[in-house]
């Protein structure tokens, strides 16, 4: 039997090391939360043996549960090593921070380290967010007939595994907890999703402009997760300019914005988005840009510098994640960000108000202007010209100049005056311009 100490597993001579022994347990369980720890056992990995008692076995129950919390019940069992009688104790828990001692520590290597204010506190709050980690959460209101059996067996086969029952496959999954449904398996397979979640939505528009003015078009879908990914796709596509190109017989429409750095973007958004919050994920068309917006912003203390140039990821939904890469639809690398890149270099990434944006810059945009547009510049451009020759000039001698209605010039004044390009100094009357 060869043991050697690693992470998970420690080596103590005799009980004369009980104490050293209790704080190996703390730092194991606060790094992996399980482990094992042997009496008898030199660290060079040769047994040592010890006399074994009905009293020894209390000594070592009694000091850890004097001496470790929260509470920790190990399973103590006597075995012989090299003929030698030891006891292996195994050992597990959940609820970290341990403390032995009054202290907490974690493992490094083969070693026990004293855990610093900082390390503790994080402890603290990675296990406050796995405890209130949204999809993991069990859904008790819904049960297995609200669940569609077809998607959950395209599911299961895309998946590469084996369907029995709807719950054998969940269990599988990893989706059910105590017998009830987690959240994440009403989103993904659930016949009517927002029935239980009002904010299991897609919201569309399309604008006339470069900013919200004028809506084109809106619309609304609801759906299983997987459902409105498509439908994010499809009114990008429809929405958006398309290209042409010949391969042999065939002819490829090709998007002006690539489709999968789109695709990437939307499912990024759906998967991590943050699912307490009410607000659904949008998708904006403009003119010049398509907007992905997802509610919640960066999670884990992640910048936007960061996941540029690093290929790393903190998960708001890991439960979520796992199952979309189950289905290859996420890589567990981070790479989703620098895929966008790759196929788009243009895009850039922002957070507004709690909410992560992907901006794609439209080709058709950068190529055209529109004529109506084009007009209002060089009549800015002119009124500017005047002013210049003349900063006293009224609204009526500009229209009088440019043979333009003075509403015409009022409106276009108002427009410089916002852009920050002129200002008035002065009144109506007895004021003056000034070309800024």
């Amino acid at each position: 039997m060869l043991l050697q100490e690693s992470e998970t597993l420690e080596l103590k001579t005799s009980t004369s090391e009980l104490k050293e022994a209790v704080i190996s347990i703390c730092a194991i369980l606060n790094k992996h939360q399980r482990g094992e720890l042997y009496f008898g056992i030199k660290n060079n990995e040769t047994a040592a043996g010890m006399e074994i008692s009905e009293k020894t076995i209390r000594d070592i129950s009694r000091a850890i549960a004097e001496h470790l919390e929260p509470k920790v019940y190990p399973v103590i069992t006597r075995l012989a090593v090299a003929a030698k009688q030891c006891l292996k104790l195994e050992f597990s828990g959940q609820t970290m921070p341990y403390f032995a001692y009054g202290r907490a520590y974690i493992r490094v290597g083969d070693e026990d380290r004293k855990l610093s204010a900082k390390e503790l506190e994080n402890i603290i709050l990675e296990k406050h967010r796995k405890n209130l980690a949204w999809d993991t959460e069990p859904l008790k209101k819904a049960g297995l007939a609200d669940l569609s059996a077809a998607k959950l067996k395209k599911f299961v086969a895309i998946a590469g595994l084996n369907y029995k029952s709807p719950e054998n496959s969940l269990e599988k999954l990893g989706l059910l907890a105590e017998k009830h449904l987690l959240n994440t398996a009403v989103l993904l397979f659930g016949k009517d999703p927002v029935k239980f979640f009002p904010n299991a939505k897609l919201r569309c528009a399309v604008f006339g402009g470069n900013d919200t003015a004028v809506i084109i078009d809106r619309q609304e879908y609801t759906g299983d997760i997987f459902y409105l990914i498509e439908q994010a796709q499809d009114y990008i596509l429809k929405n958006i300019h398309l290209g042409m190109q010949v391969q042999g017989l065939y002819r490829e429409d090709i998007p002006e914005i690539d489709k999968e750095a789109f695709r990437e973007a939307i499912i990024n958004a759906f998967c991590h988005r943050d699912y307490r919050e009410y607000d659904a994920v949008s998708i904006a068309v403009f003119k010049d840009r398509v907007e992905i917006r997802s509610p919640g912003g960066l999670y884990g203390g992640l910048t936007i510098a960061q996941i540029k140039k690093a290929s790393v990821s903190r998960r708001r939904n890991e439960l979520l994640a796992e199952m979309f890469y189950r289905i290859h639809f996420v890589e567990k690398w981070g790479r989703g960000i620098p895929l966008i890149l790759g196929k788009e270099p243009a895009a850039r990434f922002k957070e507004i108000a709690g909410l992560f944006i992907t901006v794609f810059p439209r080709k058709s945009a950068a190529k055209q202007t529109d004529p109506l547009q084009k007009t209002a510049q060089k009549t800015a451009q002119k009124i500017l010209t005047l002013i210049q020759g003349n900063n006293s000039i009224t609204t009526k001698e500009l229209a009088a100049g440019l043979s333009l209605s003075v509403r015409t010039i009022a409106y276009t004044l108002q427009g410089l005056k916002k852009s920050g390009l002129l200002a008035r100094i002065g009144g109506d009357k007895g004021g003056r311009w000034k070309v800024l």
